[in-house]
């Protein structure tokens, strides 16, 4: 249990952007679930999904950098939401798993020829003596354009995707588990994502990001 709230390298929440981040939440009357479910929708809504924000750089991928931008992929915010509640003395590991038919994907299943993602970021949170999953991907605005309803966190129950969009039409589904990590296994991300998107070497610029 302890690597799942150590500060690290990505998960520096001791940075003071992180400490403000979660000011807010360090209320002594709340209660954990309570600081989960608000941070939560914090992180969900204050950064824009973009799942075209890949970039294989170790300092992208820290959580005090993640806080400087308006906007980030699914891992992104899963690193931020992470940071946060190991902040607030919360437990929290990233989760990582290929998903199909993920939201606002259009423009990187032309690119890559498939509408799986991998690897996909969503966050087990350490509640009332039990894991929980959540996934702060997605900002409310973005599901309200793609016909689909906003994921919520209540702290007790996993909150992991939208199976139907409001007409009923299936819309996600997980295809394969990662499982959990105590911190960011850049090398794994990276590896998967060349391994599953063999395009993708030639999509990068001389920083490691993604040109689309």
């Amino acid at each position: 249990m302890s690597k799942s709230i150590a500060s690290t390298y990505f998960f520096d929440y001791e940075d003071p952007i992180i400490q403000e981040l979660i000011e807010e939440f360090k209320d002594a009357m709340l209660s954990d679930q309570e600081k989960a479910a608000g941070l939560y929708l914090k992180v969900r809504d204050g950064w824009r999904y973009n799942p075209y924000a890949i970039v294989f750089r170790k300092d992208a991928l820290k959580a005090s950098n993640i806080a400087k931008k308006n906007h980030g992929h699914c891992i992104d915010k899963a690193v931020l939401y992470i940071a946060g509640l190991r902040g607030l003395g919360i437990p929290a590991k990233l989760h990582l798993a290929k998903v199909k038919n993920h939201i606002a994907v259009e423009r990187l299943t032309e690119k890559f020829g498939t509408n799986e993602l991998t690897p996909h970021g969503m966050v087990d949170v350490f509640l009332n003596d039990q894991w929980v999953k959540a996934t702060p991907a997605f900002n409310q605005e973005l599901c309200r354009l793609t016909g689909v309803e906003p994921l919520e966190f209540n702290g007790s129950e996993d909150s992991i995707f939208q199976e139907f969009n409001k007409e009923g039409e299936e819309f996600m589904e997980y295809l394969d588990d990662y499982g959990s990590f105590d911190d960011v296994p850049l090398d794994f991300i990276e590896r998967n994502m060349k391994e599953n998107y063999p395009k993708l070497e030639s999509l990068l610029n001389e920083a490691g990001e993604l040109k689309l």
